[in-house]
């Protein structure tokens, strides 16, 4: 009881209207921070303004934001001159002005006479010692490094970077800072690099190396980068794009702080520099097996070797190693998973050979792993005196569901119900999402060789494990501080609260897909929502937004963001009552709640369904539109399974077994197999019934 809370961080302050800084200051007045832009002349931030309001005005053209929300973000920065003028309630300053140690010094000592004693102090970095620069901090307690990866309003991945003397509260504010913006958090130690450029600079390297030596020519080199890698563009193309000195700055200055002659920026790359100019990506990308292999095994070997050094030195681990590579670079597959993938004992091989041509010490992570496939963390544990924390951790799938995540989920889970120090389970979702439902292509893949089986074991598996979470002793608690869909939404449904912030949305996508929700969505909804809210929430599919979410019962409480810690140490400490199961009538003064309890009762959907309702109702048009567009088998299946559930209330285990009854029949449809693949292809599909 009692438990302190962290003092969550509110305003901003941003020193350095170039590039980078307006970059961190519209993403974090778009997620809701009030922010001061700060550089050294009035027109340099002006400069920063007008470039946020650039950004801004494309993403309304592409509709990725309204008006009135561009709007609204540009409302929260303010400009000024001089870190002087930094405000006194300020609560994170984030230096992000040139990569220069005496330039960031000079910073840093006016930020320490200028800033709140209680202020946290952060350096953008990708590359300068965070130890270093905190020694010129009057503060380093509260001082803290971070690496935000360009365009930092679209680049997901930021790195964390504490010093040795930065406080525990302080790394947990800052890292809470950045999951308020839906960044994707690599907490690290501070070695030269960090994690995604330790591995990224020497790739870049070993490719001009490669051309050195006579080895393909660029066009050549990227084309077979892009297909041993997954992807867009290659080493050269890169370069091209973010700039040759850049790459050429970063290679020298890695080559430079870890002894390592082969980091030391290429010949031909210090030339082209020396030249201003780019590399020529003509020619035919075509070229010899032996040199295509050749291209190809420096290519992996590289990442393979500074991979496993950067996981043997305690950097982090090796789900972030990977996590920083498909998220920070875009790329389909982290360096481990590529291992796993040509097999752990090839990738070895690699890295020996790699190892041997840089002069470096092999890592024997590798070598240690024989053949044996490396097995991945899903998950993180967090406990807390009586509370324990699980987070699911695999933003760049949005942490969706597959049979390694269930398998653990259910280990974790076993632990904690045995462990009777625990009084209370959180769940939480790192990255954009809480959870987004099921792994699609599995069930694709399942479905496409007649394993249909394994989908129902897989199913059955997340019952058990799902009902064991809502019979449980514990009290249990989902933040979903973002997106919750199908399996994701159907495990926040087994908890006791459901916290919500402004931002959350949840949606049961499934009968737009040719399925039904199979995690005992179908019951817990009615039980929880009553009938009607379960049927606009499933048959429709409708997108629910935290304010109806709440009024239908599926979230329990809405708080803002920087409330999250209190509202979930008021439950834990049994200050809020958890409310919704079994269903009860609650008054409600929303006209949208009035119109889907009226518009989805059994003949209320019936006409939506057959066309014989009211069109001149905007309302029942607009369901009817999209119920429209679902799968009619998955749509009947649902609505009887909701019927079920109805007609059940004592004895929820009728409903969850029929759920399970009918996933022979639902995924055994042509409808479900062109509604899944429609996901994984991003295309529109049109269901005919079948």
């Amino acid at each position: 009881m009692g438990r302190p809370v962290m003092h969550p961080i509110e305003r901003i302050a941003v020193v350095g209207a170039g590039n980078m800084g307006s970059g961190i200051a519209q993403k974090s007045a778009q997620e809701g921070f009030m922010v001061q832009m700060i550089d050294r002349e009035r027109e340099f931030v002006d400069r920063g303004i007008k470039t946020i309001e650039g950004f801004l005005d494309e993403a309304v053209e592409r509709r990725i934001l309204s008006d009135s929300a561009a709007k609204s973000t540009l409302s929260r920065v303010s400009g000024a001159v001089g870190v002087g003028s930094i405000e006194e309630q300020t609560d994170l300053v984030i230096e992000a002005v040139f990569e220069d140690l005496d330039v960031k010094k000079s910073v840093l000592e006016g930020l320490s006479s200028s800033c709140n004693e209680k202020t946290i102090i952060a350096t953008n970095t990708s590359s300068l010692s965070v130890e270093q620069l905190s020694l010129m901090s009057d503060r380093p307690d509260r001082f803290i490094g971070l690496h935000f990866f360009y365009h930092p309003a679209k680049n997901r991945l930021v790195e964390v970077i504490p010093s040795s003397s930065t406080s525990d509260t302080s790394i947990k504010a800052v890292v809470q800072y950045c999951r308020a913006m839906g960044k994707v958090v690599i907490v690290c130690k501070d070695r030269p690099g960090f994690v995604v450029n330790r591995f990224f600079v020497p790739w870049l390297n070993e490719a001009c190396i490669l051309y050195d030596d006579g080895i393909g020519t660029p066009a050549q080199i990227d084309a077979i980068a892009r297909d041993s890698f997954g992807i867009g563009m290659g080493p050269f193309a890169l370069m091209n794009l973010t700039g040759p000195s850049i790459a050429l700055h970063s290679t020298d200055y890695l080559a430079t702080q870890l002894d390592t002659d082969r980091f030391s920026g290429a010949d031909c790359l210090r030339k082209l520099v020396k030249e201003g100019r780019e590399w020529d990506l003509s020619g035919s990308e075509d070229c010899e097996r032996s040199v295509s292999e050749e291209i190809r095994r420096r290519l992996l070997g590289t990442i393979f070797c500074v991979s496993s050094q950067i996981v043997e030195e305690g950097v982090c681990s090796m789900e972030d190693v990977d996590r920083g590579a498909k998220v920070g670079l875009r790329w389909a597959n982290g360096p481990f998973e590529m291992a796993n993938s040509i097999g752990v004992d090839l990738a070895s091989k690699l890295a020996s050979e790699y190892a041997s041509l840089a002069s470096i010490e092999n890592p024997s992570l590798l070598a240690k792993q024989g053949s044996e496939p490396f097995k991945f963390d899903f998950f993180d544990l967090n406990l807390d005196g009586e509370v324990a924390t699980i987070t699911f951790n695999r933003p760049e799938a949005m942490n969706a569901l597959n049979v390694e995540v269930m398998a653990q989920l259910g280990e974790i889970w076993k632990d904690i119900e045995s462990n009777d120090s625990i009084k209370t389970a959180v769940f939480r979702g790192s990255g954009k999402a809480f959870v987004a439902g099921a792994d699609i292509r599995f069930f694709v893949d399942r479905i496409e060789s007649n394993r249909i089986n394994e989908i129902q074991e897989f199913t059955e598996e997340g019952h058990r494990i799902l009902n064991a979470i809502q019979s449980s002793r514990l009290t249990t608690i989902a933040v979903i501080s973002g997106l919750a869909l199908g399996g994701g939404l159907e495990l926040a449904l087994c908890c006791d609260h459901r916290i919500g912030t402004p931002k959350t949305m949840l949606r049961f996508p499934e009968t737009g897909i040719g399925i039904y929700p199979g995690l005992g969505g179908t019951q817990r909804a009615v039980q929880i929502a009553g009938v009607e809210c379960a049927r606009y929430a499933i048959i429709a599919g409708n997108w629910m937004s935290s304010e109806d979410s709440m009024s239908m019962g599926y979230l329990t409480e809405i708080v803002a963001f920087s409330d999250i810690e209190k509202a979930v140490l008021r439950a834990s400490d049994g200050l809020t009552e958890p409310y919704g199961q079994p269903y009860s009538p609650r008054l409600d003064n929303s006209e949208r709640i009035e119109n889907i309890l009226s518009s989805y009762t059994q003949m209320g959907m019936e006409s939506m369904i057959s066309g014989s309702f009211d069109t001149d109702n905007q309302f029942l048009s607009r369901q009817a539109k999209l119920i429209s567009r679902n799968a009619p088998i998955a749509i009947k299946m649902a609505a009887e399974l909701i019927e079920i559930a109805d007609k059940s209330r004592d004895d929820r285990r009728i409903g969850l077994q029929a759920e399970l009854d009918g996933l022979d029949a639902i995924f055994s449809t042509n409808d479900a197999l062109k509604g899944l693949k429609s996901v994984l292809e991003g295309s529109r599909v049109s269901f005919d019934g079948a």
